[in-house]
Order: C-alpha cells, then sequence, then structure tokens
C-alpha cells in the first residue's frame, strides 16, 4: 500500500505559475507510472498528465499542454506538477495518481491522494 499527499495548492493571479507536489508514503513512486487528475465544481474528473516511471516519457491532455509540466524525483519519493500561464479555468482540485500500468500513461491509474485545490482569479 502506498499513501498519497498533495501539497502546494493555493490562490494565485491569472498568469501565474504555481507547483504543486506529491509525496509518498509506504511504498516508493519509482515502482509506478503516476499522473495528475483535476476536477472543478460541476465537472467530470479530467486527467491532465501522466509520466513513466523513469521520468523520461510524458503526457498531457490538450487542456494543459505547453503550459504544465510533470516532473519526478525518484530519490525523493515525490511527483512535482509545475503549472504556468494559469488561467481561471484551471481553477478544481487537483489529485495524484498511480496507476497499475506497466506501460501506459493515459490508462490503469487506481489510487488517488485526498487533492489539493488550486484557485485562480481573474
Amino acid at each position: 500500500q502506498v499513501q498519497l499527499v498533495e501539497s502546494g495548492g493555493g490562490l494565485v493571479q491569472a498568469g501565474g505559475s504555481l507547483r504543486l507536489s506529491c509525496t509518498a508514503s509506504g511504498r516508493g513512486l519509482s515502482s509506478y507510472i503516476m499522473g495528475w487528475f483535476r476536477q472543478a465544481p460541476g465537472k467530470e474528473r479530467e486527467f491532465v498528465a501522466g509520466i513513466s516511471r523513469g521520468g523520461t516519457r510524458t503526457y498531457y491532455a490538450d487542456s494543459v499542454k505547453g503550459r504544465f509540466s510533470i516532473s519526478r524525483d525518484n530519490a525523493k519519493n515525490t511527483v512535482y506538477f509545475q503549472m504556468a500561464s494559469l488561467k481561471p479555468g484551471d481553477t478544481a482540485v487537483y489529485y495524484c495518481a498511480k496507476s497499475t500500468s506497466s506501460y501506459s500513461l493515459v490508462n490503469g491509474y487506481d489510487q488517488w491522494g485526498q487533492g489539493t485545490q488550486v484557485t485562480v482569479s481573474s
């Protein structure tokens, strides 16, 4: 079992940046493909980014491509989500997740953290 804990959320002005972190207790994150999801009020949960176990491959949803960057530091048991050029539409609860897949950065996610609130003001 692994416990995922997100941090770094908060209030930021449109055009600003914010970095989210996800740390694991228990089994190390290096064993898993990792990803970030978000859910805004009244909307379905959206998969926005994934990263391979070694950090060499990444995937981004069109909604965040070119603005957000996922990375990881397995020695620190941490995955990051650097968010730039933030828009009010990015306001959501952001969740870190681990995947059961050995190859897909999109499919196989089976566990999420508690989430951290990101609010972007206009």
